[in-house]
């Protein structure tokens, strides 16, 4: 009898490991299943815009230029188009505008994230304003103020004119990932002595720092994609690369327009894809941020 009884538990015990193997493998066919989805929802708009890059002539009803050639992307990486320099000057505008706003951001989300207090749903919606406010009439109202105080037309004003769309994000992010984030850690190591600096180094960066990234990730985003704010603070004097892109877009050279859509829309998609591992890491946070 007890041997038939261990035969049907060793039994059940394979018919279990079994169903937890068959279980993982339809969940990864799922995730492949999803990630080529995204995969190519990310790609399939950038080949028309590839194919177009690459042509000289192309007339309907062709599906493909009836001649090819390379004289967009030769001028576009020429000097003479103003790529080159528009392209640095946008990343140099991204990283300042991310580093202000994660700065500006990290210690704001953490007060809205751990606090509760009297009207902390008004200061929410008063960050969210200016995401909700049309972009054209927050830089017009701007503008004139920019322009008493000398910062119209210049590098510094499209920097601080960039964190009114940046910083609503970053703060929100940051305070949804402080909502459920455990102070009681950095309690633990400044007990054992830690400073604050080592405290923030070792206990609370490596918890936050998936969202941290996303925060981030959605601030350069935004930062990389302004055209209105830049147009008209920066007055034609900050050329960045929207604004090239809607210039040459006007222009009626579908070839050019098209290269320079593709440089423009590269470096997102690759930046989305190196911080993929990051803000999907298994040290989500220590106090159950990510984790299930």
């Amino acid at each position: 009898m007890a041997q038939v009884t261990n035969i049907r538990t060793v039994s059940g015990g394979r018919e279990s490991a079994a169903a937890e193997v068959m279980e993982r493998k339809r969940a990864n066919f799922v995730l492949w299943i999803v990630n080529a989805a995204i995969i190519v929802g990310l790609v399939l708009p950038l080949v028309p815009l590839l194919i177009w890059s690459f042509s000289k002539t192309w007339f309907w009803p062709s599906l493909l230029p009836q001649t090819w050639s390379t004289r967009a992307w030769q001028y576009v990486a020429s000097d003479t188009s103003q790529v080159p320099s528009a392209l640095g000057l946008t990343v140099f505008v991204g990283v300042v505008v991310t580093v202000v706003s994660v700065i500006i951001g990290l210690p704001a989300g953490r007060a809205l994230g751990l606090n509760k207090f009297r009207g902390k749903i008004l200061v929410e919606f008063l960050i969210l304003a200016p995401t909700i406010v049309p972009g054209l009439a927050v830089a017009m109202g701007i503008q004139v103020a920019f322009i008493k105080y000398g910062l119209a037309d210049t590098l510094l004003g499209v920097i601080l004119v960039h964190l009114i769309p940046t910083l609503p994000y970053v703060v929100l992010v940051l305070a949804g990932l402080f909502a459920n984030y455990n102070p009681e850690y950095e309690q633990q190591a400044r007990t054992l002595g830690a400073g604050p600096v080592r405290t923030f180094w070792h206990v609370t960066l490596p918890a936050i720092f998936p969202g941290l990234m996303a925060a981030a990730l959605f601030a350069f985003l935004v930062s990389w994609s302004q055209y209105v704010l830049t147009v008209l603070i920066g007055g034609g004097a900050v050329i960045t690369l929207p604004v090239l892109l809607f210039s040459f877009a006007g222009g009626g050279d579908n070839a050019i327009t098209g290269a320079l859509s593709i440089v423009y829309i590269a470096p997102a998609i690759l930046i989305l894809i190196l911080t993929s591992r990051s803000l999907t890491g298994e040290n989500a946070a220590l106090g159950g941020i990510g984790k299930k």
